[in-house]
């Protein structure tokens, strides 16, 4: 593998999208910055990175919090000039509007909006003295509309939209390419199938379409081929979704 001088930073590298982000990046020859919450979690997706020859870095990370979210950016920065920043944080909740709290819709905000704020912020100051870099936001159908159940989350995310949208704005003069992607589909994850059996039932699981559920590593895919994008045709938002689903 030949390794490149530049890091690949991936805020909310967990267990599906952010760690097949990871591994992808690191497969192109990036070291990767990785962090989550429980940053012990990472064990696997480091041995896995590192069994492959790649170079990765991982890290407990609160996002919430600035101080960390920006220690987090300048320590990915120390270990290779920070080329990508990809901020993956979903923060999905479903709560009536009458049962959502307002614990609940500050915590989603924080976790959605408020950090990728951050996370946009930092990465540009480091980005803009080089003249050079992407920032990647990972954004789901709630970014476009609201649904029952999700105004925390929609509205998260709707924020999250437009801070993307203004960064791409200011940015993008400067050789940043920001780029935000709506995932409008349920990607196959563990949780997702979960939720499936107890709506649909066990035999819903077993007659499962195989164009309903994206997988994680597709998503990892896209990302990189914004990455690789000529700048005279950068994509801002582009949306995926799996060939069956209805839309």
């Amino acid at each position: 593998m030949e390794h490149r001088n530049a890091t690949a930073a991936v805020i909310g590298a967990g267990d599906y999208i952010g760690g097949a982000i990871a591994k992808k990046f690191a497969a192109e020859g990036f070291t990767v910055f990785a962090g989550r919450r429980q940053g012990d979690k990472l064990a696997p997706l480091v041995a896995e990175v590192e069994a492959g020859g790649g170079r990765i870095s991982a890290r407990s990370l609160d996002a919430r919090k600035e101080d960390d979210l920006t220690a987090f950016l300048h320590d990915a920065d120390k270990q290779a000039p920070l080329e990508v920043c990809i901020f993956n944080i979903g923060a999905n909740v479903n709560f009536s509007l009458l049962e959502t709290t307002d614990r609940v819709f500050r915590k989603v905000w924080e976790m959605a909006c408020y950090s990728g704020f951050v996370a946009g912020r930092e990465a540009a100051r480091l980005m803009i003295p080089r003249g050079r870099g992407a920032i990647f936001f990972t954004g789901a159908t709630a970014s476009l509309r609201g649904g029952a159940g999700y105004a925390a989350f929609a509205a998260a995310k709707f924020g999250l939209r437009a801070v993307a949208q203004s960064a791409a704005r200011e940015l993008g003069p400067k050789n940043i390419h920001v780029a935000h992607l709506i995932i409008d589909a349920g990607v196959d994850t563990a949780w997702v199938r979960d939720r499936i059996r107890e709506r649909e039932g066990d035999e819903a699981m077993k007659n499962l379409d195989p164009g309903r559920l994206m997988r994680p590593a597709a998503v990892a895919e896209t990302y990189w081929q914004l990455y690789q994008q000529p700048r005279d045709a950068w994509t801002f938002e582009q949306e995926i979704r799996p060939f069956g689903e209805k839309w």
